[in-house]
Formats: structure tokens, C-alpha cells, sequence
């Protein structure tokens, strides 16, 4: 399969947890991410530069368009499932999948962001994480994940080691941390087990279905 088919099989994917849904990435996502990332916390937490209503945009398309990553919207699963709520409203934060090495394309970077403040300390970035490296695993062939955090971020370093990274390397000048971890056959069964924690659906009949399930009265 060649890379390109890869990094878009997730175009009408849509992955349910226990306390979260991960959805693609959408245009109707575009307004609530850009009022995220105009936070000055996240942009030093992203190691982001502010960007316009239609550069974000752009960014959006460019995300769905790249060779090289594969990328979900968290959504808090409580709120999305009242259909009366709409999904823009249940967004918590987004998870990355980017290859790193065109001559590895098993060893990828993963980055978590949870940008709502609320939702933060309550175990989703846990099972993001769960979720979407079992994802990279069966559906991508990622085998190898790597992960940069700010020095200061004790906890999601202490989440990662969890889940077996270790440090790779250390940078003093930009204060982060390189993590990482090989996935091994005794390890995916340790970590994911039989994968009962996750269910996969088609994102566009399920949004449909939730749409359908709240018709307001017309006046």
C-alpha cells in the first residue's frame, strides 16, 4: 500500500474510548482549533506560531493532504453523545501521527494535545494515547513511536513511561525530552490486550446517524 493511501485511511475513521472519540480533522473543526491555539500557553506548549482564521484553514487542508500524517480531533464522549450538542462543542484537544524517516516508515512521532484546561489531570491523554498508538500499530505498521516533551511537563513524561518509553535524548537548549519506545509482540498484548477498549466506525454514517437523532422543530 503505497505511503500516501496510508496516512489517509483515517479520512472517515472514527475511534470510540471509554471517555473520549476521535474523529478526522474537519473544516467545520477549524474555528474552535484556531481559538484554541490563539492561547499563548498552548503556542509555547506546541511550539506554535499564531496563525490567522485562514492560514489555520490552509493548515487544516494541508493536514488532511500530507503524505506523512494522520491526525485526530478529541472529543469528549459524555457531550457527544447528546445529539443536541454539537461536535464543535465537544472538542477537548487533537493527536498526531507523523513519519519522521522516509527510509523507516515504521518509526513515527506522536504528539497529544488536550487544550481545554478542564479536561486535563482526568486520564484522557492516558487513553489517547492507548488508542492511537494500538491505531498506528494495526492500521499504519507503525512498530517504533517517538515522543517530544517539554522538560517541565512532568507528567505527561511520567504518562509516556507508563506506557515503557524511555529517554532517547536531552535537550538543555530547546527543554525538552526525547521519548521512545519499540513495540514488540509481548508488549502490544501487555499494553492493548484483545483491543476491547476501542471501537472503530465509519465517521460520516455515524455523524449522520447523530445529526438525525436531533431534528429542532421548525417554526
Amino acid at each position: 500500500m503505497k505511503l500516501l493511501l496510508i496516512m489517509r485511511i483515517n479520512e472517515d475513521t472514527l475511534l470510540e474510548g471509554d471517555k473520549v472519540v476521535l474523529v478526522p480533522y474537519n473544516a467545520d473543526h477549524v474555528p474552535r482549533y484556531h481559538q484554541w491555539m490563539c492561547s499563548p500557553d498552548l503556542q509555547k506548549l506546541t511550539a506554535s506560531e499564531p496563525l490567522t482564521l485562514e492560514q489555520e484553514y490552509d493548515m487544516q487542508r494541508s493536514w488532511r493532504e500530507d503524505d506523512d500524517k494522520c491526525t485526530f480531533i478529541i472529543l469528549d464522549k459524555q457531550k457527544w453523545a447528546d445529539p443536541t450538542v454539537a461536535e464543535q462543542e465537544c472538542m477537548v484537544g487533537d493527536v498526531n501521527i507523523f513519519l519522521t524517516d522516509p527510509s523507516d516508515p515504521s518509526l513515527a512521532e506522536l504528539e497529544i494535545m488536550i487544550a481545554v484546561p478542564f479536561y486535563r489531570g482526568k486520564g484522557l491523554g492516558k487513553e489517547v494515547t492507548r488508542m492511537m498508538m494500538c491505531y498506528g500499530i494495526h492500521k499504519l505498521g507503525i512498530r517504533k513511536f517517538e515522543v517530544k516533551i517539554g522538560l517541565d511537563n512532568k507528567i505527561s513524561i511520567a504518562m509516556f513511561k507508563k506506557f515503557h518509553f524511555k529517554e532517547l535524548s536531552l535537550s538543555e537548549v530547546f527543554r525538552e525530552v526525547t521519548l521512545g519506545v519499540t513495540v514488540s509482540e509481548a508488549l502490544e498484548k501487555l499494553l492493548f490486550g484483545n483491543m476491547d477498549f476501542m471501537l472503530q466506525r465509519e465517521y460520516g454514517k455515524t455523524r449522520d446517524s447523530r445529526l438525525a437523532t436531533f431534528t429542532p422543530l421548525s417554526l
